[in-house]
């Protein structure tokens, strides 16, 4: 499966921004579709997923502020971001994965990686 990721930008805080990631050449329902994001500086971190079977999983700091949805008949994931932190600046990329639900926070269970969309989010 190919994803293409989208929708970054330049926002202040306080703001909302959407991220989507669009699959082709597979199902997203055959997959969990995570969000994963790098900040400058720092390592890749989970975001949030959404299962094959409808399950979320946020990351603590995203949780409240951020929703992860899927619309099948686009095969796109999204990721809406709510009242954005300037620490949410980042490049934010999709990943699917087949791996079993509890250890879809692990980067390294991703099969396979869309490119990142940067969100920074000034002061």
């Amino acid at each position: 499966v190919q994803l293409q990721a989208s929708g970054g930008g330049l926002v202040q805080a306080g703001d909302s921004l959407t991220l989507s990631c669009a699959a082709s050449g597979g199902s997203v329902r055959r997959y969990t579709i995570g969000w994963f994001r790098q900040a400058p500086g720092k390592e890749r971190e989970f975001v949030a997923a959404f299962g094959w079977s409808g399950n979320t999983k946020y990351t603590d700091p995203v949780k409240g502020r951020f929703t992860i949805s899927r619309d099948n008949a686009k095969n796109t994931v999204y990721l809406q971001m709510n009242s954005l932190k300037p620490e949410d600046t980042a490049v934010y990329y999709c990943a699917a994965t087949t791996v079993v639900w509890g250890r879809v926070t692990e980067e390294k269970n991703a099969m396979y990686w869309g490119q990142g969309t940067l969100v920074t989010v000034s002061s």
